[in-house]
């Protein structure tokens, strides 16, 4: 599912809300969720073991905020929804709106891909920024609490461990506390220990599908004049495993992120920064960084070895009262970006199962309604990386035959932009993949050349 399939939200559908609900994690995973339930509960605590600063500034718990992030249509769309606004703050703060169909330069598939004919809007900043911006305003909103520098420790249960009925929580100096909730929302991303709890507990663990692409990216900040608002997206394709983007964010800055698959990693020195951006196959990126200085003392390495996703809706028995959102759920390949739009798409499909059919079975309604949005990112993300003989993993049924359609869609959008348009409105999560085999767009990839 995706922007144009997952029910847009509305705060009425919830008319008796009641209880406590605890979030754990406050990324934009947990703080989306939070949201969303502020409308079915009295209540709601986000508990978080990371100092929460009213400051953008990354944090240790989110290790790959320095990086590159996009906000996708899907989750901008959401975001106001949610946040009346949003987009308005984020400009006032630094934080931009470009034209995707104009302002980006995509290469992909030996070329850059044509000017779409409708304007794209795509607000750019640093995911600081981002999520600085929705946690203020999740903070702000009736009933709900931040919890900051606050580490969870264990799941209350029911003496037979069928319910949770809450969290264990501690301070750094101070005695375990008990939060009792009526709901807990396991928000804490990749490092997500409830696979080991329920298997602990006589439960199974989630199945897990795993794709291997030893991915890792460095990223650092440029100087950009004020009316420069350039950005590059060069994507890998066989046999070039390297790729970088460059986006312009606040503070008169450019964020440029040089990511490469397989081993093939840009390092994190200034010489072999640069060296890397030259050997990409066009010469922009090379040159922006020739000609505007850098403005970050560091440059900053981050590894991602795999995609994984915790197939929790293959479960038959799970505990009432508890729910696992976001990168706990799956994380992906973060060079497409999916992470905070997948994240706030979820938040939607909570708020829409809570409202529909109330408390009850909640986590096995929702894990069967979120599979449909991981598996469009999922395919999307996993799918991309099969082009590479050493991806390793499983690869989702028909991606060969999707990627061959695809090259051929890529190959055409250099000089169709209605096919760009198509195309980028797909990767924006706002319209699913079987858009792009409408006869209108099928026509344009498969028709003979000439």
């Amino acid at each position: 599912m995706t922007l144009a399939t997952v029910p847009r939200y509305d705060s009425d559908r919830i008319s008796e809300p009641g209880g406590h609900a605890v979030v754990v994690g406050a990324g934009m995973a947990g703080l989306l969720s939070a949201r969303t339930l502020a409308d079915g509960f009295d209540e709601v605590t986000v508990v978080d073991r990371d100092p929460l600063p009213d400051e953008p500034v990354s944090r240790r718990g989110v290790p790959q905020s320095h990086h590159l992030h996009v906000l996708l249509e899907a989750g901008h769309a959401t975001l106001e929804d949610l946040f009346p606004g949003y987009g308005e703050d984020l400009l006032a703060d630094g934080g931009l709106v470009i034209d995707g169909a104009r302002d980006v330069n995509f290469y992909d598939g030996g070329g850059f891909l044509a000017d779409g004919p409708r304007r794209i809007p795509l607000y750019c900043a640093t995911r600081p920024l981002y999520e600085q911006l929705v946690r203020h305003r999740v903070a702000g909103h009736d009933g709900v609490h931040l919890r900051p520098s606050c580490r969870t420790i264990d799941y209350l249960t029911d003496d037979a461990a069928t319910t949770v009925e809450g969290v264990v929580v501690e301070r750094e100096g101070s005695t375990p506390e008990e939060l009792v909730a009526d709901l807990v929302v396991d928000a804490t991303g990749r490092t997500s220990r409830t696979p080991v709890w329920l298997d602990a507990h006589g439960y199974a663990s989630p199945p897990v599908d795993e794709v291997r692409i030893d991915l890792a990216y460095s990223t650092a900040f440029f100087r950009r004049p004020a009316d420069d608002r350039r950005a590059f997206v060069v994507q890998p394709s066989p046999p070039h495993t390297r790729g970088g983007a460059i986006l312009p964010v606040e503070g008169g800055r450019w964020l440029v992120t040089m990511f490469g698959f397989h081993g093939d990693h840009p390092p994190a020195d200034a010489e072999g920064f640069a060296e890397f951006a030259a050997s990409l196959p066009v010469p922009h990126p090379k040159r922006l960084l020739d000609e505007h200085s850098r403005t970050s003392e560091d440059i900053v390495h981050y590894p991602f070895p795999s995609n994984v996703r915790h197939r929790y809706e293959d479960l038959e028995r799970f505990p009432d009262g508890l729910v696992v959102v976001g990168d706990a759920v799956a994380s992906f390949n973060p060079i497409y970006a999916q992470g905070m739009s997948v994240a706030a798409l979820e938040a939607l499909i909570l708020h829409s199962v809570l409202a529909t059919d109330g408390r009850d079975d909640l986590a096995v309604r929702f894990f069967e309604r979120a599979a449909g949005t991981v598996d469009v990112a999922w395919n999307m993300a996993v799918g991309a990386d099969f082009q590479f003989r050493r991806t390793d993993g499983p690869k989702p049924r028909g991606t060969d035959v999707t990627s061959r359609y695809l090259s051929r869609l890529v190959r055409r959008a250099h000089t169709d932009g209605v096919l760009s348009d198509a195309f980028f409105r797909v990767m924006m999560m706002e319209r699913p993949p079987s858009s792009l085999l409408r006869p209108g767009v099928a026509w344009r990839v498969l028709r003979p050349a000439g």
